[in-house]
């Protein structure tokens, strides 16, 4: 049960992840676009299983392809900055002072993205979704919370020990 658990949720964020690392302008990586919107239904994976008609599934993929080019510019130049910090030698004069930077234009990016995400799905839910779908939508959404509950609660009543307490024992 624990190692099912566990594949679950390694594939669920290998998954949230893959859409991100492999979206970008194009769909050629390191960003936010092409297989963002290419999976699941807009790659919403909330979205599976709701049955959404080639009418909706296009009125996704735009409603989602226009966040992204909004939000394309905000990456494209997050990405230049990382870059150039990178490029930076760790003794170099001002090093410090474009790591802050970076962290800023980050964290600012990570705000926009998720902000842009949620005005995404509430776009999707009352203008996409029949209200059968919604109710769908919500019950999927409240099962899996009570899943994720479940997992949490298992893996505090059975810590897994560390493998130098495991090596040290043998």
């Amino acid at each position: 049960m624990r190692k099912t658990m566990t594949l679950s949720i390694i594939l669920a964020a290998a998954l949230g992840c893959s859409a991100l690392a492999l979206a970008g302008p194009g769909g050629q990586g390191g960003g936010f676009g092409g297989g963002f919107h290419g999976h699941h239904g807009g790659g919403f994976m909330e979205l599976r299983g709701l049955n959404l008609t080639d009418a909706q599934k296009a009125q996704v993929k735009q409603i989602v392809q226009q966040s992204f080019t909004q939000l394309k510019p905000q990456f494209q130049a997050v990405r230049q900055q990382r870059q150039a910090f990178e490029a930076m030698a760790p003794n170099a004069s001002g090093y410090q002072a474009a790591a802050a930077s970076l962290a800023q234009a980050e964290a600012n990016l990570t705000s926009a993205r998720i902000t842009s995400r949620a005005a995404v799905t509430a776009q999707i839910y009352t203008s996409v979704l029949t209200s059968t779908q919604q109710s769908q939508y919500t019950a999927q959404k409240a099962a899996f919370q009570a899943r994720q509950a479940q997992w949490q609660q298992f893996k505090a009543e059975h810590p897994v020990q560390s493998t130098s307490t495991t090596s040290a024992q043998q």
